[in-house]
């Protein structure tokens, strides 16, 4: 009778999942438990050099990226203030046309003044010139208010203007800045990735996504250290026990800090 072969089950990844909850089945894997411990050094290792290198960049990417969105920022109410001025425009010329109109209502009725046959009629065309005359003041003067408007909001686009000529001199210093570090650590970091891709292959996805949650949790980003000054822990720099550091020389077991869950290797893989 033919042995039925037991499919192994995979375990779904965790996000919360620490080193700890890895002890277990940290063997489990294609490679020795030594081969693993020396590549997640390796990978830190690695990280660490990357990290350095963005340090040098300091605070240049956020402070282009802040400057990228300030000139946007000024482009988008230079042209908000040039819609103002453009209606502006319209209404100086809708003003216009309303004394224009004003104009032939007046013409219109001074001819029918001439006329008239009572006084009743001669009062109320009067009254309609007058009515005629007062709209074409408020338009002349809609025209002189709207004309200060506009010259103000100009005056407003200048200020914009100069300040984006200003910012873009800035972005620009920044950016010939940032491309300057960015070139001079192009080929390090290139190398440094294709290390870290390297290892991070031979890596289950469960042991990784540990490693990333850890590295990312902590300020110093280390998620695998050696033993610090002989008997303290690389990472929190508490005092490692006697027993822990023998099972850490040992290269055969997974050893974590207990006091900040950071995976402790033999200081000789350095």
């Amino acid at each position: 009778m033919a042995t039925k072969k037991i499919k192994k089950v995979e375990t779904p990844i965790d996000q919360r999942e620490t080193f700890v909850s890895l002890q277990k089945n940290f063997a489990d894997s294609p490679l020795s438990v030594e081969e693993k411990l020396k590549t997640l050094y390796a990978l830190q290792e690695a990280d660490s050099a990357i990290d350095k290198i963005v340090q040098l960049r300091g605070e240049l990417p956020s402070e282009v990226e802040a400057l990228e969105e300030e000139i946007a920022d000024l482009k988008a109410r230079q042209a908000q203030f040039t819609a103002v001025i453009d209606a502006y425009n319209q209404t100086i010329a809708d003003n216009k046309q309303n004394i224009i109109d004003c104009d032939a209502q007046i013409e219109k009725y001074q001819q029918q003044l001439n006329d008239v046959a009572n006084s009743r009629e001669y009062d109320s065309i009067n009254k309609e010139i007058e009515n005629q005359d007062l709209l074409r003041q408020i338009a002349q003067k809609t025209i002189m208010d709207t004309r200060v408007a506009i010259t103000r909001k100009k005056e407003d686009i200048e200020v914009i203007k100069d300040r984006i000529a200003i910012r873009n001199e800035d972005l620009a210093a920044k950016k010939e800045e940032l491309a300057t570090i960015v070139e001079s650590t192009a080929k390090e970091e290139k190398k440094l990735e294709a290390v870290r891709d390297e290892c991070a292959k031979k890596i289950d996805a469960r042991t990784m996504s540990a490693y990333d949650r850890i590295r990312a949790s902590v300020h110093n980003h280390l998620a695998v250290v050696s033993v610090y000054n002989g008997d303290s822990c690389g990472g929190c720099f508490n005092t490692i026990t006697p027993q822990r550091l023998v099972d850490i020389a040992s290269n055969s077991k997974l050893i974590i800090c207990e006091h900040c869950g950071r995976i402790i290797v033999n200081p000789h893989f350095e």
